[in-house]
């Protein structure tokens, strides 16, 4: 199968990492924005770069695209790659708005290609492990409490790098966490709340976020997401449940007392973008759904059009 991948900045490295361990697949082009594509290119010896999407889908035999683009350019690439004839993995978030989730789901539907967003915490094996508890019966969630923490303050990829676009708390971090609360409680959001503090002068965007949410059940989630945050970073989960407790940090799984759990065997990698890349692949190759769909995750846009609506009334 061959692919296209868009963005060679910290996550399509992510992707093209992830892909060089899945057998049966090569990315015959890498798409960037800048010429230093080329160096990523050579790296893993991709023998197409451009910095046009078009070019990408254009090459011989390209079956499917993954984007790691800016947030900001999901929805139209997603469009893009659907009306090329390609299936298409578009990182988190799947857009920026409700509007355009809901016309990507349309398209997808009309054309009956494989669409699935980038929800990598429904593949780390930590959640999945959860995951498989909560369906066994073994475990029913009461409260998950949610730190998702950087220290962003200028424009600066994972890896340290500046970059040109604009990160964001709701539309990108709270993402993970709105749709990862739905989906391991198995229930709708019906009660949401947030708010959040003042804006970057600069970056103009708010640099602190507080969520609140509950499911038809009464399992609530409370999130708490920082730019200005210097110490450890990233997400970290805490499930709190009706007999365990459990965190989670990123691939690796802990109970309670800070007791490491063993999650080597929950699935064939611990790596959750090299599962998720794995998922995507083996929808197109058996022609069903992916898990993290357009239409699986759609949900968890229309409680952030309804987040984001309270914050632009608090404005």
């Amino acid at each position: 199968m061959k692919i296209c991948v868009g963005g060679a900045g910290a996550f399509g490295i992510k992707h093209l990492e992830a892909l060089a361990k899945i057998e049966g697949v090569e990315v015959a082009s890498l798409i960037g924005r800048t010429e230093a594509t080329a160096a990523v290119a050579a790296k893993f010896g991709i023998p197409h770069w451009g910095t046009n999407l078009a070019d990408g889908l254009a090459r011989p035999g390209i079956e499917a695209a993954i984007l790691a683009t800016p947030t900001q350019l999901h929805a139209v690439q997603a469009e893009q790659c659907l009306r090329a004839g390609k299936h298409v993995e578009v990182e988190i978030p799947m857009s920026d708005n409700l509007a355009d989730a809901e016309k990507l789901l349309a398209l997808q539907r009309q054309t009956g290609l494989v669409g699935m967003a980038g929800h990598t915490r429904r593949f780390n094996p930590s959640h999945q492990w959860i995951h498989k508890k909560i369906a066994a019966g073994e475990l029913k969630i009461q409260q998950m409490d949610v730190q998702t923490y950087f220290f962003r303050r200028t424009n600066t990829n994972a890896l340290g790098q500046p970059r040109s676009w604009t990160d964001h708390l709701l539309w990108h971090h709270a993402c993970h966490t709105v749709d990862l609360f739905a989906y391991q409680t198995g229930e709708p959001i019906v009660q949401i709340n947030a708010m959040q503090g003042p804006y970057h002068p600069v970056l103009r965007i708010a640099m602190d976020m507080s969520i609140q949410m509950k499911t038809t059940s009464g399992a609530i989630c409370t999130l708490s997401l920082s730019f200005n945050n210097d110490g450890p970073l990233g997400t970290f989960f805490r499930y709190i449940c009706d007999n365990a407790t459990y965190i989670a940090r990123y691939d690796d799984l802990f109970d309670g007392r800070d007791n490491k759990i063993d999650v080597s065997k929950v699935d064939v990698s611990m790596n959750g973008i090299e599962l998720q890349d794995r998922e995507f692949i083996a929808a197109i190759r058996s022609k069903r759904e992916p898990n993290a769909s357009f239409a699986q995750v759609l949900p968890a846009m229309r409680v952030l059009d309804r987040a984001e609506k309270m914050l632009l009334a608090q404005a």
